[in-house]
């Protein structure tokens, strides 16, 4: 059963080699169904409706840490809820506060979870997503070069890859993170390994590429430079970083000249042109992306609780596309501040954590580096109901108090090098 421990440096939940494989083939599904959400319910929502369920009669553990966690997820909710409290005879904003509730769940779900066994159920979780982010891209690819028979219409959007997804701006996202973890066996496996990493790489990219959205481009590009340094600044040897460093040159070759391939299609290169534009008509004018951000911003100073989940386009054309704004309109002041309380505070305590020596750094570093990007996108982009976020939310809560009970647990260990301990 779940229960509260006492004290952050309790000795980790046991279980027996049935159910510690049953949980961590769990976990793999979770992952991999992460990548099939065109129609809802998901199958994401049924794999982590049972892994939930499955967890919480085998073991899960709510540590004191996570009460700050917890208390912002409610707080932020709450005020969603208050917002939302003169609509909720629609149908679509009954729907919207309760997904908002369940994202809210996976979270803690996520973070007791990843806190105990954690370097095994992180390897699974990672290997599912790999699993999950290859099906998704080799059908947005299938569909947009129309190899699979009727399915143009279903795996792409306004000419757009989107594979199993609604939104291409959500399918290139999602993919990022996969994407990380094959790079990564790109630039430190050994060669066989390090091949095929590199041929499910160039898959996520060039799905990624047909997706056709600005934001996931720079969010691939950022975060995997990002990691790439990080894994770099903290190798354990030269050798290991100039290897880090020959194969990542390698690896941004080979993606460019993977790019200039596709600019050869005429039909690519037309799409790639429009949208590599900055001058795009919903980004520019008076009521254009970052002047709704603006206007947006003056509204919520004086609307204390905010006017309702998906009322925006009701004052301006289009939506927020911005997460930080769009939680001051759902839900007031209470959720507009908590919320972004809470992600900051998770990337604040990210960096604190990055050159903490626990076997699952590896894992950290690229759910870091993917989650990091994302907050910065949801300056742009409405992440605040994207289920992947979520899962990385509370994974970087599970990493925290684990790097804190491997510390405590283990005394000679090498220390951050931030002499944080």
């Amino acid at each position: 059963m779940a229960y509260t421990a006492a004290a952050d440096s309790s000795p980790s939940l046991t279980a027996a080699p049935a159910i510690a494989s049953l949980q961590r083939a769990l976990l793999w599904s979770v992952g991999a169904a992460g990548a099939i959400v065109f129609i809802e319910p998901s199958p994401y929502e049924f794999a982590t409706l049972a892994a939930i369920i499955i967890f919480l009669a085998t073991g899960l553990r709510l540590r004191l840490v996570f009460m700050p966690l917890l208390i912002l997820l409610f707080l932020v909710n709450i005020g969603y809820s208050i917002g939302a409290s003169y609509l909720m005879d629609r149908s679509e904003i009954a729907n919207w506060i309760l997904t908002s509730w369940y994202m809210a769940v996976t979270v803690i779900f996520f973070a007791m979870v990843v806190s105990e066994d954690t370097a095994a159920r992180l390897d699974l979780l990672r290997r599912g997503l790999i699993v999950g982010g290859l099906i998704a891209a080799v059908a947005g690819i299938a569909g947009y070069f129309n190899l699979v028979p009727g399915g143009h219409d279903l795996l792409t959007l306004y000419e757009r890859a989107r594979g199993t997804f609604k939104d291409p701006n959500v399918f290139g996202a999602f993919l990022v993170l996969p994407a990380l973890f094959v790079l990564q066996s790109v630039v430190s496996d050994r060669f066989g390994k390090s091949f095929r990493s590199a041929i499910a790489f160039g898959i996520m990219s060039l799905a990624i590429l047909l997706a056709f959205s600005r934001a996931a481009w720079g969010l691939l590009a950022i975060a995997s430079a990002f990691m790439l340094a990080l894994m770099v600044l903290t190798s354990s040897s030269r050798a290991q970083r100039s290897r880090i460093i020959a194969m990542a040159v390698a690896a941004a070759v080979v993606v460019a000249l993977l790019i200039v391939v596709l600019l050869s299609l005429d039909s690519v290169a037309e799409m790639f042109r429009q949208r590599a534009s900055f001058d795009q008509s919903y980004d520019e004018g008076r009521f254009g992306r970052f002047g709704r951000h603006i206007l947006g911003a003056q509204m919520a100073l004086e609307l204390p609780f905010g006017i309702g989940p998906l009322q925006f386009t009701k004052f301006f054309p289009e939506d927020t596309h911005n997460s930080y704004l769009n939680a001051f309109m759902s839900g007031g002041w209470i959720s507009g501040i908590c919320y972004p309380a809470l992600v900051f505070t998770t990337v604040i305590l990210g960096f604190r954590h990055v050159f903490i020596r626990v076997p699952w750094q590896r894992a950290y570093l690229a759910i870091f580096a993917a989650f990091l990007g994302t907050v910065g996108e949801s300056f742009i982009i409405d992440t605040d109901h994207w289920r992947h976020f979520w899962m990385m939310l509370g994974a970087m809560w599970g990493m925290f108090a684990a790097a804190h009970h491997y510390i405590a647990t283990h005394p000679t260990s090498p220390l951050p090098a931030s002499g944080e301990r």
